[in-house]
């Protein structure tokens, strides 16, 4: 389920044949120049993105809606309504605080948060895929024990998908599939350099698997190396790799 952010990458995705697309929190503030990750987004701003990707494709839409864009778990739930409101077929809450000092919520509310939005999910009349996000390892807090400890609480909560960005080995990701199974689980790659095939991800069990802000990054990164050879070479060598002009307008037709 791989990660557009915005209207054009989701038509393109939806061309090659993908049958659902993901957000991603970071390819959207790269776009808007802000960082990921530091609560620079606004719930009105990715609302905003998510309705103009769902509304290119014909395809189901889950949105990566951070952190909820409050503490408060009645803030998650008010998040899922209006997310759904907005067209989307499900959305990630995760336990990311946006703050340095105190990265990650309390085990005790972050079940609380899950548990709201869950509940927010429930009341609508159509299915609404919730996924639960524990961000611990890519959050300098490297404990697979309460990550997983918090992914079973989540799926007690009544999560449908669960998911631990920043797994490393498949023994991370075997751990985890065992630990809430039978609950689905989602995997990341492309984020770090792990060496998972979607093939390998699938034997051991996994569900789902996106590739968060890697898209985004890769297509910023071929902008950037353009640049920088136009900047400091004079040179426009870059133009002989890419796709046509005419090539790409009769991508969007």
């Amino acid at each position: 389920m791989p990660n557009p952010w915005d209207a054009g990458s989701a038509r393109l995705l939806s061309g090659m044949g993908f049958e659902a697309l993901a957000t991603t929190s970071a390819g959207l503030a790269y776009s808007l120049g802000k960082p990921d990750g530091q609560n620079a987004i606004l719930r009105e701003e990715t609302l905003r993105n998510a309705e103009a990707i769902v509304a290119a494709t014909g395809l189901p839409v889950s949105a990566d809606l951070e952190n909820g864009y409050g503490d408060g778990p009645e803030t998650c739930a008010e998040t899922v309504l209006l997310a759904a409101k907005a067209g989307l077929a499900g959305c990630s809450i995760d336990d990311a605080t946006g703050r340095s000092d105190d990265p990650i919520y309390s085990f005790e509310l972050s079940v609380e948060r899950i548990k709201a939005a869950v509940e927010a999910a429930r009341s609508l009349p159509h299915h609404f895929m919730l996924t639960a996000r524990a961000e611990n390892l890519i959050n300098g807090r490297p404990d697979l024990k309460d990550t997983i400890q918090r992914l079973e609480a989540f799926a007690d909560a009544g999560a449908d998908v669960l998911f631990a960005p920043g797994l490393k080995t498949k023994d991370e990701v075997d751990a985890v599939v065992r630990a809430v199974a039978p609950y689905p689980v989602n995997v990341i790659i492309g984020f770090i350099q792990a060496a998972f095939t979607i093939n390998e991800l699938a034997d051991l069990g996994v569900k789902r698997v996106t590739l968060g802000s890697s898209l985004a990054r890769a297509a910023y990164s071929a902008f950037f190396q353009a640049a920088e050879e136009v900047r400091f070479k004079g040179t426009c060598n870059y133009a002989n790799e890419i796709i046509s002009y005419p090539a790409f307008n009769d991508l969007f037709k």
